[in-house]
């Protein structure tokens, strides 16, 4: 009978084995911050153009932490890779750590409320192990529901219109003339365009000079072309060489009559060689 045993024995180990290996075990809950240190969520105007956020830390104690990585974690943002940091911070009121963020999580019909999120970040404190700290971020947070509405504000609008600056650019004096389109994507509902704005660099305008609504395209018209005029917004060769976020003209539109939305709209890059030859060429720089 021995034998029968130690043969049941080692089959309990190797289920004990092959369970471990090929489910995995529960990964260690993440710790509770240490005392005196904190973090909050913030962005800069430089940090738009490339979905970036700024965790802000503070640590009101004199004890270094090593900070080697951080990420985001909200329902409302899909999750992307913590993002190495290998920062180590003494006592500081805010020291920002850039970190990228995931694309909104949209409903094509409403903006979804803003879920909870927080900051997971690997540290260690002093001469202590490497491990793993979640900082709870108060709910709801303002910049990122400021964020999500933006976002999905946007989704929504593209499902019914693309928008996109036409292809045909004319210089007259201090001005260049061009046009933006609108492209019906479906429905027959009219498009309403309340509005369009210019960037750091650039005032956009219509040609026109009306404002509120800009126009309005009665469905099912498929294409609908509102003629701009862009002027330089500032002169300065230190502005010239700071732009970031130069090229992203805001749309404000509705449909049918339902909310308005923003559109971010980006030329081509042709065009944006123009813009910017045409601007140091107005503004004297040449």
């Amino acid at each position: 009978m021995g034998w029968r045993n130690a043969i049941v024995r080692i089959g309990a180990a190797i289920a004990t084995v092959l369970t471990v290996c090929c489910c995995g075990t529960d990964p260690a809950p993440s710790a509770a911050p240490p005392p005196g240190l904190s973090v909050s969520l913030q962005q800069w105007r430089s940090d738009v153009p490339v979905h970036r956020l700024q965790v802000a830390v503070r640590n009101d104690t004199a004890t270094p932490v090593f900070f080697q990585d951080v990420r985001l974690v909200s329902g409302s943002f899909q999750e992307m890779p913590a993002q190495p940091v290998n920062s180590t911070l003494g006592r500081t009121p805010r020291t920002d750590l850039p970190i990228p963020y995931g694309a909104a999580r949209c409903d094509p019909r409403r903006i979804p409320p803003v879920k909870p999120a927080v900051v997971l970040a690997r540290l260690r404190v002093a001469g202590g192990p490497l491990h793993e700290v979640m900082f709870a971020i108060p709910h709801p947070d303002p910049l990122l529901g400021q964020l999500l509405r933006t976002e999905c504000g946007e989704f929504m609008l593209r499902q019914s219109i693309q928008v996109a600056f036409g292809d045909t650019w004319t210089r007259t004096g201090g001005r260049l003339t061009g046009g933006i389109r609108i492209l019906r994507k479906g429905g027959t509902a009219p498009v309403t365009v309340e509005d369009i704005g210019g960037t750091t660099h650039y005032d956009l305008k219509p040609a026109s000079g009306e404002r509120r609504p800009v126009a309005v395209i009665p469905g099912p018209s498929t294409t609908w072309e509102i003629p701009v005029v862009v002027t330089p917004s500032r002169c300065d060769p230190h502005a010239m060489g700071e732009a970031k976020q130069a090229f992203l003209f805001p749309v404000w539109a509705s449909v049918g009559g339902a909310q308005t939305y923003r559109v971010i709209v980006v030329p081509d890059e042709p065009s944006q060689r123009l813009f910017q030859s045409f601007a140091t060429a107005a503004c004297g720089l040449t």
